[in-house]
Protein backbone atom coordinates (compact mmCIF):
# COMPACT_ATOMS: atom_id res chain seq x y z
CA UNK A 1 0.00 0.00 0.00
CA UNK A 2 2.89 2.28 0.73
CA UNK A 3 4.76 1.48 -2.38
CA UNK A 4 1.50 1.73 -4.42
CA UNK A 5 0.91 5.24 -3.17
CA UNK A 6 -2.55 4.33 -1.93
CA UNK A 7 -1.65 5.06 2.01
CA UNK A 8 -0.05 8.73 0.73
CA UNK A 9 -3.86 9.23 -0.54
CA UNK A 10 -5.52 8.24 2.30
CA UNK A 11 -3.14 9.84 4.36
CA UNK A 12 -3.61 13.20 2.56
CA UNK A 13 -7.24 12.89 2.38
CA UNK A 14 -7.67 12.61 5.84
CA UNK A 15 -5.07 15.15 6.69
CA UNK A 16 -6.75 17.81 4.71
CA UNK A 17 -10.20 16.84 6.94
CA UNK A 18 -8.54 17.32 10.34
CA UNK A 19 -6.58 20.16 8.87
CA UNK A 20 -8.62 22.25 6.52
CA UNK A 21 -12.52 21.43 7.66
CA UNK A 22 -13.88 23.94 9.88
CA UNK A 23 -16.45 23.34 13.51
CA UNK A 24 -13.43 21.90 15.67
CA UNK A 25 -12.37 18.58 16.14
CA UNK A 26 -15.49 16.45 16.37
CA UNK A 27 -16.45 17.40 12.84
CA UNK A 28 -13.40 17.40 11.27
CA UNK A 29 -12.99 13.75 12.85
CA UNK A 30 -16.38 12.80 11.61
CA UNK A 31 -15.30 13.49 8.48
CA UNK A 32 -11.92 12.29 8.58
CA UNK A 33 -12.67 8.83 7.34
CA UNK A 34 -14.75 9.21 4.69
CA UNK A 35 -11.90 11.64 3.47
CA UNK A 36 -9.08 9.05 3.71
CA UNK A 37 -11.13 7.15 1.86
CA UNK A 38 -11.50 9.38 -0.89
CA UNK A 39 -7.79 10.07 -1.09
CA UNK A 40 -7.05 6.45 -1.40
CA UNK A 41 -9.48 5.99 -4.32
CA UNK A 42 -8.25 9.04 -6.45
CA UNK A 43 -4.50 7.89 -5.70
CA UNK A 44 -5.74 4.42 -6.73
CA UNK A 45 -7.14 6.03 -10.28
CA UNK A 46 -4.12 8.33 -10.66
CA UNK A 47 -1.57 5.64 -10.19
CA UNK A 48 -3.40 3.04 -12.45
CA UNK A 49 -3.85 6.12 -14.95
CA UNK A 50 -0.19 6.97 -15.61
CA UNK A 51 0.85 3.31 -15.05
CA UNK A 52 -1.26 1.89 -18.25
CA UNK A 53 1.80 1.67 -20.80
CA UNK A 54 0.54 1.05 -24.31
CA UNK A 55 -3.14 -0.11 -23.32
CA UNK A 56 -1.11 -2.31 -20.59
CA UNK A 57 -0.83 -2.01 -16.86
CA UNK A 58 3.20 -2.01 -16.79
CA UNK A 59 4.20 -2.75 -12.89
CA UNK A 60 7.37 -1.00 -12.98
CA UNK A 61 6.18 2.01 -13.64
CA UNK A 62 2.82 1.35 -11.10
CA UNK A 63 5.63 0.95 -8.33
CA UNK A 64 7.35 4.21 -9.61
CA UNK A 65 4.45 6.75 -10.04
CA UNK A 66 3.02 4.54 -6.55
CA UNK A 67 6.38 5.56 -4.66
CA UNK A 68 7.03 9.63 -6.12
CA UNK A 69 3.16 9.94 -5.63
CA UNK A 70 3.69 8.62 -2.10
CA UNK A 71 7.23 11.31 -1.55
CA UNK A 72 4.84 14.23 -2.99
CA UNK A 73 1.92 13.73 -0.55
CA UNK A 74 4.35 13.52 2.49
CA UNK A 75 5.27 16.80 1.19
CA UNK A 76 1.99 18.27 1.24
CA UNK A 77 1.63 16.70 4.82
CA UNK A 78 5.02 18.04 5.84
CA UNK A 79 3.41 21.68 4.50
CA UNK A 80 0.26 21.40 6.13
CA UNK A 81 1.39 20.73 9.50
CA UNK A 82 3.87 23.50 9.56
CA UNK A 83 1.00 26.27 8.90
CA UNK A 84 -1.86 24.75 10.83
CA UNK A 85 -2.46 25.55 15.22
CA UNK A 86 -0.31 23.01 17.48
CA UNK A 87 -3.55 21.17 18.60
CA UNK A 88 -4.10 20.17 15.03
CA UNK A 89 -0.76 19.41 14.17
CA UNK A 90 -0.70 17.07 17.49
CA UNK A 91 -4.00 15.60 16.03
CA UNK A 92 -2.84 15.03 12.86
CA UNK A 93 0.01 13.45 14.04
CA UNK A 94 -1.84 10.83 15.61
CA UNK A 95 -4.08 9.92 13.25
CA UNK A 96 -0.78 9.66 10.93
CA UNK A 97 0.12 7.56 13.62
CA UNK A 98 -2.84 4.83 13.51
CA UNK A 99 -4.53 3.85 16.31
CA UNK A 100 -7.47 1.58 16.84
CA UNK A 101 -9.98 3.88 18.79
CA UNK A 102 -13.90 3.49 19.39
CA UNK A 103 -15.77 3.74 15.76
CA UNK A 104 -19.68 3.50 15.97
CA UNK A 105 -21.09 -0.08 14.74
CA UNK A 106 -22.38 1.55 11.58
CA UNK A 107 -19.57 2.53 10.54
CA UNK A 108 -17.67 -0.89 11.48
CA UNK A 109 -20.46 -2.63 9.96
CA UNK A 110 -19.97 -0.76 6.29
CA UNK A 111 -16.33 -1.24 6.56
CA UNK A 112 -16.79 -4.95 7.24
CA UNK A 113 -18.63 -5.34 4.41
CA UNK A 114 -16.17 -3.46 1.90
CA UNK A 115 -13.50 -5.59 3.25
CA UNK A 116 -14.77 -8.92 2.90
CA UNK A 117 -16.06 -8.11 -0.89
CA UNK A 118 -12.30 -7.13 -1.64
CA UNK A 119 -11.39 -10.32 0.40
CA UNK A 120 -13.99 -12.61 -1.44
CA UNK A 121 -12.65 -10.82 -4.82
CA UNK A 122 -9.07 -11.48 -3.87
CA UNK A 123 -9.30 -15.25 -3.05
CA UNK A 124 -11.07 -15.94 -6.30
CA UNK A 125 -7.89 -14.43 -7.85
CA UNK A 126 -5.77 -17.02 -6.02
CA UNK A 127 -5.47 -19.30 -8.44
CA UNK A 128 -4.56 -16.89 -10.87
CA UNK A 129 -1.84 -15.31 -8.63
CA UNK A 130 -0.21 -18.65 -8.12
CA UNK A 131 0.28 -18.70 -11.93
CA UNK A 132 1.20 -15.26 -12.38
CA UNK A 133 3.97 -16.27 -9.85
CA UNK A 134 5.48 -18.06 -12.95
CA UNK A 135 5.51 -14.63 -14.61
CA UNK A 136 3.42 -12.88 -16.76
CA UNK A 137 4.07 -14.68 -20.05
CA UNK A 138 3.92 -18.23 -18.00
CA UNK A 139 0.51 -17.33 -16.92
CA UNK A 140 -1.12 -15.96 -20.09
CA UNK A 141 0.24 -19.50 -21.53
CA UNK A 142 -1.40 -20.99 -19.09
CA UNK A 143 -4.92 -18.89 -20.16
CA UNK A 144 -4.89 -16.16 -17.73
CA UNK A 145 -5.66 -12.87 -18.97
CA UNK A 146 -3.03 -11.30 -17.55
CA UNK A 147 -4.08 -7.70 -18.03
CA UNK A 148 -7.37 -8.09 -16.70
CA UNK A 149 -6.14 -10.35 -13.35
CA UNK A 150 -3.91 -7.70 -12.32
CA UNK A 151 -6.32 -4.88 -12.67
CA UNK A 152 -8.89 -6.13 -10.28
CA UNK A 153 -6.28 -6.74 -7.89
CA UNK A 154 -4.50 -3.64 -8.17
CA UNK A 155 -8.62 -2.09 -7.91
CA UNK A 156 -9.47 -4.85 -4.90
CA UNK A 157 -6.56 -4.05 -3.23
CA UNK A 158 -6.39 -0.80 -3.01
CA UNK A 159 -10.26 -0.59 -1.97
CA UNK A 160 -9.13 -3.08 0.98
CA UNK A 161 -6.24 0.08 1.72
CA UNK A 162 -8.61 2.59 1.99
CA UNK A 163 -10.99 1.29 4.05
CA UNK A 164 -8.81 0.21 6.52
CA UNK A 165 -6.88 3.41 6.62
CA UNK A 166 -10.17 5.29 6.98
CA UNK A 167 -11.32 3.73 10.44
CA UNK A 168 -7.92 3.22 11.59
CA UNK A 169 -5.24 5.66 10.31
CA UNK A 170 -1.97 4.51 8.57
CA UNK A 171 -0.12 1.73 10.34
CA UNK A 172 2.63 0.32 8.94
CA UNK A 173 4.44 -2.48 8.51
CA UNK A 174 1.63 -5.01 9.04
CA UNK A 175 1.71 -5.89 5.47
CA UNK A 176 5.28 -6.72 5.13
CA UNK A 177 5.52 -8.69 8.68
CA UNK A 178 2.23 -11.13 8.41
CA UNK A 179 2.56 -12.11 4.66
CA UNK A 180 6.55 -13.10 4.47
CA UNK A 181 5.88 -14.82 7.81
CA UNK A 182 3.10 -16.95 6.50
CA UNK A 183 4.81 -17.66 3.68
CA UNK A 184 7.40 -18.87 4.89
CA UNK A 185 5.60 -21.22 6.87
CA UNK A 186 2.80 -22.39 4.61
CA UNK A 187 4.58 -21.73 1.39
CA UNK A 188 3.62 -19.64 -2.27
CA UNK A 189 0.19 -21.01 -2.40
CA UNK A 190 -2.11 -18.21 -2.70
CA UNK A 191 -5.16 -20.14 -2.14
CA UNK A 192 -4.08 -20.77 2.03
CA UNK A 193 -1.87 -17.71 1.86
CA UNK A 194 -4.65 -15.09 0.99
CA UNK A 195 -6.99 -16.07 3.78
CA UNK A 196 -3.95 -17.45 6.36
CA UNK A 197 -2.81 -13.74 5.73
CA UNK A 198 -6.11 -11.96 6.82
CA UNK A 199 -6.62 -14.10 9.41
CA UNK A 200 -2.76 -13.29 10.98
CA UNK A 201 -2.58 -9.91 10.18
CA UNK A 202 -6.08 -9.33 12.09
CA UNK A 203 -4.54 -11.07 15.09
CA UNK A 204 -0.90 -9.46 15.19
CA UNK A 205 -2.60 -5.46 14.95
CA UNK A 206 -4.74 -6.86 18.03
CA UNK A 207 -1.71 -8.26 19.83
CA UNK A 208 -0.05 -4.88 18.91
CA UNK A 209 -2.63 -3.14 20.25
CA UNK A 210 -2.47 -4.61 23.51
CA UNK A 211 1.06 -4.62 23.81
CA UNK A 212 0.43 -0.18 23.43
CA UNK A 213 -1.94 -0.39 26.20
CA UNK A 214 -0.47 -2.72 28.38
CA UNK A 215 3.39 -1.96 28.18
CA UNK A 216 2.66 2.13 29.12
CA UNK A 217 0.04 1.43 31.49
CA UNK A 218 2.44 3.71 33.88
CA UNK A 219 1.97 6.47 31.49
CA UNK A 220 -1.53 8.97 31.24
CA UNK A 221 -1.02 8.28 27.20
CA UNK A 222 -0.30 5.40 25.08
CA UNK A 223 1.77 5.10 21.93
CA UNK A 224 -0.73 4.90 18.93
CA UNK A 225 -0.99 1.11 17.82
CA UNK A 226 1.49 2.55 14.56
CA UNK A 227 4.80 3.05 16.91
CA UNK A 228 4.77 -0.69 17.78
CA UNK A 229 4.21 -2.23 14.36
CA UNK A 230 6.80 0.37 13.06
CA UNK A 231 9.54 -0.82 15.93
CA UNK A 232 8.97 -4.64 14.78
CA UNK A 233 8.61 -3.64 11.48
CA UNK A 234 11.98 -1.89 10.63
CA UNK A 235 14.02 -4.97 12.19
CA UNK A 236 12.11 -7.65 10.33
CA UNK A 237 12.85 -5.76 6.74
CA UNK A 238 16.24 -5.92 7.92
CA UNK A 239 16.20 -9.62 8.70
CA UNK A 240 14.45 -10.22 5.33
CA UNK A 241 17.11 -8.63 3.35
CA UNK A 242 19.74 -10.32 5.53
CA UNK A 243 18.48 -13.51 4.65
CA UNK A 244 17.42 -12.98 1.00
CA UNK A 245 21.54 -11.90 0.70
CA UNK A 246 22.59 -14.93 2.57
CA UNK A 247 20.16 -17.08 0.52
CA UNK A 248 21.51 -16.09 -2.92
CA UNK A 249 25.26 -16.17 -1.79
CA UNK A 250 24.38 -19.97 -1.05
CA UNK A 251 22.57 -20.66 -4.45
Amino acid sequence: PFIMGVSGGAALGGTLALAVLGGGAAASLALEGPAAFVGAAAATFLVYRIGRVGGRVDTITILLVGVVFNAFASAVIMFIKSVVSATKTQEILVWLMGSLTYREFSTLLIVAIGVAIGIAVLFCMAGRMNALALGEQGASHLGVDVEKTKTIIFVSASLLVGLAVSVSGLVGFVGLIVPHLTRLILGPDHRLLLPASVLLGSAFLVLCDLAARLLFVPLSTEPPVGVVTAFLGGPFFLFLLRRRHRTAFVS
